[in-house]
């Protein structure tokens, strides 16, 4: 149970990185530093949201 949770939580952090490099590829310019807070958001949402989904899917519910 603790797994799921854990994939939860990590599974909606990386929700909340790919909408924040999605917000900043719509708002923002060409700036070399925009370009790397874009990747950086993207790649670590991605991650995390990957993880998250990896361990909602394989943790395996026993009865109590």
């Amino acid at each position: 149970m603790e797994k799921r949770v854990l994939g939860m939580i990590l599974a909606l952090v990386g929700v909340v990185g790919l909408i924040l490099a999605g917000i900043n590829f719509i708002n923002g310019g060409a700036s070399t530093h925009n370009v790397k807070q874009i990747i950086l958001y993207g790649v670590l949402g991605a991650i995390f949201f990957f993880a998250g989904v990896g361990l909602i899917r394989n943790t395996r519910d026993r009865a109590t």
